[in-house]
Formats: C-alpha cells, structure tokens, sequence
C-alpha cells in the first residue's frame, strides 16, 4: 500500500522523509485511510500509519487533519457526497416516488458494497465527533432530505398515507441501514448463500417487496 510521492519536503518534522506534492497529499491520505479499513477495520487508522502508509514525514498529516477524528470526518462527508450522487440519479431516473424509494433501497445497498469502508466509517458517527465537525452533519442530512421528498412525492401521488411522513421515512432507512450492517458483518451473505441467492438479488427482492406493499390498495 505504502507508495511514493513527489514534491514538496515536510523538513520541519523530518528531514529525511520522502518529497510529497503538496495539493494532492490530502486525497492521497483519504484514498490509504479507506485501504486501510477496507483491510483491517476502522481501529487500524490512525494519522502515522498513514503516514508511513503513503511515504511522507509522521508530521506532513497534520497539515490536512488536526487529528484522527478530523481524517474520519473528511471520509464520512466525501462518502455522504458519493452516496448522495448515486441516490439523486436513482430519483431523477424513477417513473414515479413509490419506484423511486425501491430503487433508493438498492442504490443504498449498492453503494455500500461498491464503498465497504467509506459505509464502515459512515456507520460509526462517534469517529468523526460530528459536534466538532458540523460538516459530517450537514453532509449526512442530504440523502435524508432526498428520502424525505420522496415519501412526500409518494404522499401526494396517494401510494403513501397522508400526514407525518417520518414513520416511513424512518421505515425505509432502517431497512436500508439494517439490511447493509448485516451484509457487511457478514449474516446476511451467509443467509443468501444458504438460499441460493446473493445479498444484491435479495435486497432487489425485498425492495420490490416494499414497492407492492405501497401500491396495495388501501381499504
């Protein structure tokens, strides 16, 4: 993992430590955080070990991050942007809000398992210290706001009942969050495995569960 860069030496920390190019050190540290989690787990990362990781002085981090829960908070908003991208092109790409909240199920599912560690972090709030970074919070509430809208475009086409829209939208992201912490703890991928089936042909299935359960007719 450990890689060579160029540019710009940290001297003030460590004379010897290999050149870096300034501008892209900080992208560079998030791409090996996220190898490291992806490798390891969340507890493996720390600034030094991404330093040793990336070949830069154990002081050229602290340019970028003033410390570890700071690194976190810069991976949980570029994954909240990440994950926020592909859920706004589901919805725009939708016939209608009750198909829309299937496919924002499956997206959501999806996202996870193309972005394991950028999920494992954002599934761990108590990392980034959100009340020290407002950042992380404001970025985690755009794909809520686009959940939110979609109940109430489903509300207004009659699919969902009027009033709160909350319990639903609440319903669906525990489904979402739960189904994902159990894939990537590993339950579900063994249940599936059992089935015959796989976790990504079982959360469409369960999805399209939730879409005939909205267009049932209400008594």
């Amino acid at each position: 993992m450990r890689q060579g860069v160029d540019q710009h030496t940290d001297s003030d920390t460590d004379p010897n430590a290999r050149p870096y190019h300034h501008g892209a050190l900080r992208a560079q540290l998030i791409a090996a955080g996220l190898d490291l989690v992806a490798a390891e787990g969340v507890g493996a990362l720390s600034l030094r070990r991404l330093a040793w990781e990336v070949g830069v002085s154990s002081g050229a981090p602290y340019h970028h991050f003033a410390d570890r829960a700071a690194l976190f908070a810069a991976i949980v908003v570029d994954g909240h942007d990440l994950l926020f991208s592909r859920l706004d092109a589901v919805r725009a790409g939708s016939s209608d809000a009750v198909a829309a909240l299937r496919e924002l199920l499956v997206a959501y599912a999806s996202f996870a398992a193309d972005h394991s560690a950028h999920m494992r972090v954002m599934l761990r709030p108590e990392l980034a210290e959100s009340a020290v970074h407002p950042e992380v919070t404001a970025a985690g509430a755009r794909p809520i706001e686009l959940l939110r809208s979609t109940v109430l475009a489903a509300q207004d086409e009659g699919a969902v009942p009027p009033g709160d829209p909350e319990p639903v939208l609440h319903m669906i992201w525990s489904l979402a969050v739960g189904y994902v912490t159990l894939w990537l703890d590993g339950p579900v991928e063994a249940r599936c495995t059992a089935l015959g089936t796989t976790p990504d042909e079982m959360i469409r299935r369960v999805a399209s569960t939730v879409e005939a359960l909205l267009r049932r007719p209400r008594a």
